[in-house]
């Protein structure tokens, strides 16, 4: 059996955000040593509610240290149209079963990453401050950082603005301190995770597993695919999952790695994450980007994933 991979699970949850929340819980290939909010979906203070909410449901009692209030430059950008007021509408949720831990989320990534005798992969699924808040404190533990398997950014287009996708527009400065880092990358960007669609007829599997987090996880699915349908939408983009997957499933996953710089200015190009295809630039790739995925192994996966609640 290979040993499970040490990870830290960062993120602004989010219906996305939490569910691969329950898919990195469910696995025996992966070993969560802490868990950390960030400001992006919502407020610091609801996202870390809903953390804790989460971690609650899913039985997750690593240390979860609370995130930075806002990102490392500019203000905050929330997306209430996207998840509701809480930032996690629908389901009714069990009140958190435990505090937050007494070191905010740099300090704890950076204590879990210290204490570790093996180098940490960090799963950052929403704005990457904390990441970027650690990286610039304590460059010197680059090397005990083995990836950084992340959801945000889209070569091809955006989603918040033409060009540019939501956890990227956030915080553009710390995507670029992230993608600048050197430390190896697995960018799980819009060009996959639009493609990560979960039917209506898929939610029902879902549901018929029976158990409390299948029932939820359904529910999630519902709400979310709602704002998506509007859109015209044949399913729910559970884009998150996909940073998860592609640590426990990366045949299902189709890649290149590629050369992706990072727009920090502009009316139109903030937040762009911008690809070489085609190695123009004569720059080294510093990101495996996700270019497709088998949709209906994706899909198995989750069902797979809340079976393992029962």
């Amino acid at each position: 059996m290979m040993k499970p991979i040490p990870i830290i699970l960062d993120g602004d949850p989010g219906h996305d955000d939490a569910i691969a929340w329950v898919l990195a819980k469910s696995s025996p290939l992966l070993d969560i040593r802490a868990v950390t909010s960030v400001c992006g979906n919502q407020t610091i203070e609801k996202t870390t509610y809903n953390a804790l909410r989460i971690c609650t449901l899913i039985g997750c009692r690593a240390p979860l240290g609370v995130g930075r209030p806002r990102p490392l430059v500019a203000q905050p950008i929330i997306a209430p149209t996207v998840h509701g007021k809480s930032g996690l509408d629908g389901p009714v949720l069990p009140e958190p079963a435990f505090e937050p831990c007494g070191l905010d989320a740099p300090a704890l990534m950076e204590k879990v990453i210290e204490e570790s005798d093996e180098p940490v992969t960090l799963v950052p699924t929403g704005p990457l401050t904390n990441v970027a808040a650690l990286l610039l404190n304590r460059p010197d533990l680059k090397p005990r950082i083995a990836r950084i398997s992340l959801m945000g950014g889209g070569i091809a287009y955006g989603n918040w603005t033409p060009a540019a996708e939501f956890n990227i527009l956030v915080d553009p400065e710390a995507a670029k301190v992230v993608f600048e880092s050197g430390i190896p990358l697995t960018m799980a960007g819009l060009d996959v995770t639009e493609k990560a669609l979960v039917f209506p007829e898929d939610f029902e599997r879902v549901r018929a597993v029976g158990n409390r987090v299948a029932q939820v996880v359904a529910d999630w699915l519902e709400f979310f695919y709602g704002f998506h349908r509007s859109l015209g939408y044949p399913g729910a983009p559970v884009h998150d999952a996909v940073a998860v997957a592609a640590l426990i499933r990366p045949e299902i996953l189709t890649t290149k790695d590629l050369y992706v710089a990072i727009e920090t200015e502009g009316d139109y190009c903030k937040g762009t994450t911008v690809g070489d295809m085609y190695g123009v630039t004569g720059k080294a790739p510093n990101a495996t980007c996700i270019l497709d995925i088998d949709r209906k192994a994706f899909v198995d996966l989750l069902v797979e994933a809340v079976k393992q609640y029962d």
